[in-house]
């Protein structure tokens, strides 16, 4: 399987090529990128060590990638200047987005490849990239709140002094201000969250909070995320490298889920190679269900702010 990154030269696109490099899973691994010298450099880095990795074959380029690719990775984005309001920077990020879905499809899209959205705002651009690309909607999938639900994981985890990958927790809906927190299924080894050694509500209200404002601690203390969003990028990669079907919540145009449709948004989805398999309205205590439902409206707020300004393509 080939993986072509574009914005691979920057830290999210080199993180996760660095991080599908240890996975060992795709067989070649194409950085794309603006600046070719500096995805040039990220690409011979990882290449010096792929001997002690996979063999792989890891190079940089542009846009003639795209056809050979079965998965496509969107990590470009701009980021936000003083005073700039949040609907300005969507617009910014928008139209750059809207250059590379241009020159996406004008290179040319195998039949079957998969569209990976990470770049921000995930779920709007995860819209426009089904409402632009020649592609079933089920092929577009933007990262959606993987990341968040890593990041939760992580924050339970160390807090209960327990083993990470026991802890099973979802964040759904948007991956932004109005993500919402599954408590209904938090479980460490099968235990529910609630009878687990520590565990109280303001325990929890804390962990979330600190799990929204996740990606803004790390700006502050390191200029920007990279390696968990790499390991998120990986996940659903792999999944559909192996055709895992693997739950995982991320970003699709939603048509019934939860009675929320025509925005993009995280609910529970089986990933494999055709990209969203399915979609599982798990049940979810009814408070859940009317914020994932609000997180929906916020979203389609902004997304008709943004549709009103570029048009929509598909009817």
């Amino acid at each position: 399987m080939k993986v072509s990154i574009i914005g691979g030269g920057g830290l999210v696109g080199s993180s996760a090529g660095f991080a599908l490099q240890c996975g060992g899973v795709v067989r070649e691994i194409a950085l794309l990128d603006v600046n070719f010298d500096l995805a040039s450099g990220q690409a011979l880095d990882l290449l010096h060590g792929g001997p002690s990795t996979a063999d792989q074959i890891i190079t940089a380029g542009g846009y003639e990638h795209v056809p050979t690719s079965d998965v496509v990775c969107i990590t470009a984005g701009l980021r936000r200047k003083p005073d700039e309001s949040r609907l300005d920077l969507i617009n910014r990020n928008t139209d750059l987005f809207l250059s590379i879905l241009a020159e996406v499809a004008k290179a040319g899209l195998k039949k079957h490849t998969i569209v990976l959205v990470v770049s921000n705002p995930v779920d709007i651009l995860t819209y426009i990239a089904a409402d632009r690309l020649d592609l079933p909607p089920s092929q577009v999938l933007g990262l959606g709140t993987q990341l968040d639900t890593i990041r939760f994981r992580s924050l339970i985890a160390q807090e209960l002094k327990a083993a990470p990958t026991q802890v099973n927790a979802l964040i759904l809906g948007e991956h932004g201000d109005s993500m919402v927190p599954i408590w209904s299924s938090a479980a460490i080894g099968g235990l529910p969250l609630d009878k687990y050694p520590g565990w109280n509500n303001r325990l929890a209200d804390e962990l979330f909070t600190r799990t929204k404002g996740s990606g803004a601690e790390v700006i502050k203390k390191k200029t920007g995320a990279g390696f968990a969003v790499g390991i998120a990028i990986r996940d659903v990669i792999h999944a559909i490298a192996l055709d895992q079907r693997r739950l995982l919540p991320v970003s699709t145009v939603q048509n019934g889920c939860y009675d929320i449709r025509d925005v993009a948004l995280s609910v529970p989805t089986i990933v494999g190679r055709g990209g969203c398999v399915a979609r599982h309205a798990i049940e979810l205590w009814p408070k859940e269900v009317q914020l994932l439902r609000k997180s929906g409206l916020v979203l389609r707020q902004t997304l008709e702010q943004v549709l009103a300004r570029i048009g929509r393509v598909k009817q």
